[in-house]
């Protein structure tokens, strides 16, 4: 039995891995019943603080997963996982 999967990809205006990350995620979460959310971390200073050097960063479900670039085929294979509930 499938369960609800959240990925997020944490960015910062202005920085292109951010950008690349979150294309990434956009094309590959598509292929899934997930939500995927994008949240500025200078916007929430607990997030600042704790990942203002590994930006992008990819969480699901809570959980930090990936940060600086975003490979699909992993993505896809988390994706797999968390939906499955592994």
């Amino acid at each position: 039995m499938s369960r609800s999967v959240e990925v997020e990809v944490l960015v910062k205006q202005g920085c292109h891995l951010c950008e690349d990350a979150v294309a990434v995620a956009r094309e590959v979460c598509a292929e899934f019943p997930v939500e995927l959310l994008e949240h500025d971390i200078t916007e929430k200073p607990e997030l600042l603080s704790s990942f203002a050097e590994e930006i992008p960063v990819l969480r699901i479900n809570g959980q930090v997963k990936d940060f600086w670039r975003i490979d699909p085929q992993r993505l896809r294979r988390l994706l797999r996982e968390a939906l499955a509930g592994s």
